[in-house]
């Protein structure tokens, strides 16, 4: 039997009343949506590593079963909630065929090689990546993963070198890279989102010399000042942003930028505060999440 992986499969806390029955496709997408971002902040003590909007629920992955179990106490008196065990090849082929290519300002990313234009051609344009599904966040559809590229792009990245902590699927050190960043290293803490990242790697060849992965935590991370980063990345919750956050600032260059989400619209003040020698340069928020550009004094 091949490698599965732990879930819950969520119903909303309206579930629990009376049917829910959205009559437009507009009203099922917000609703999808909207139930998606609750859920997540819901969920957000326990490691989530993925989110599926199903037909009818939302799927959440864990990467223990330990988490998937306390993730299910803690949601047990809100929500229709159930354990199961996903064959990853099932979950993989799933979500490969819901995901349509998306873009994001100047950069388009795609679910496979194949959904590219001409699967037999090079990448069609500088700032096209692709990144598969897998057990990690980062295929560019969440609004915490566009609003770090947005914000990618607001910056001059011509010959930077970007620290992308948190990685998950690569995707924002990939999309770094391909916007003229001269390096960039991806860290996670779990090993198979690092696995993952290299894999999306080999998806886009063109960048593979200037991107490196890493298991590593930025808490333990020694970077040689002469080769601090200008740019980090961090699509964190906004609990490990606070905890995080003078190491951040310690790691990025005097006169760099920090770009950090994950957090929400309620968690923006303690975030800020958490980095008092950096100064807010773009803010924009997207589903009641918040992106922001910090740059370091």
């Amino acid at each position: 039997m091949g490698e599965t992986y732990p879930a819950l499969d969520v119903r909303g806390l309206d579930a629990r009343l009376k049917p829910r029955v959205p009559s437009t496709q507009l009203e099922r997408e917000a609703s999808a949506e909207r139930d998606a971002d609750l859920l997540l902040a819901a969920v957000d003590d326990f490691s989530p590593t993925a989110i599926e909007e199903r037909h009818d629920l939302l799927r959440v992955f864990f990467a223990r079963s330990a988490d998937r179990d306390a993730a299910r106490n803690a949601l047990a008196p809100s929500f229709l909630v159930w354990a199961v065990d996903v064959p990853d090849e099932d979950w993989a082929r799933r979500s490969q065929q819901n995901l349509q290519p998306v873009t994001i300002g100047r950069l388009t990313i795609f679910p496979d090689p194949e959904s590219l234009p001409n699967p037999k051609s090079p990448i069609p344009n500088p700032c096209s990546i692709v990144i598969a599904p897998s057990m990690g966040f980062g295929t560019g559809h969440h609004a915490t993963t566009r609003l770090c590229l947005e914000a990618l792009q607001t910056i001059d990245l011509a010959g930077a070198r970007v620290l992308d902590v948190g990685t998950g699927s690569g995707v924002l050190a990939i999309a770094a890279v391909r916007l003229g960043a001269a390096r960039a290293v991806g860290i996670d803490v779990d090993a198979d989102a690092i696995q993952a990242a290299r894999e999306n790697l080999t998806h886009n060849p063109e960048v593979s010399a200037h991107v490196s992965f890493a298991v590593d935590d930025v808490l333990s991370t020694r970077v040689d000042d002469e080769r601090a980063p200008d740019v980090i990345t961090a699509n964190l919750t906004g609990v490990l942003l606070v905890r995080s956050a003078p190491k951040l600032l310690e790691t990025v260059r005097p006169g760099g930028a920090l770009i950090v989400s994950g957090l929400q619209v309620h968690e923006r003040e303690d975030v800020k505060s958490a980095l008092p020698g950096a100064t807010t340069v773009w803010e924009r928020t997207a589903d009641e999440w918040v992106g922001l550009v910090m740059k370091k004094s």
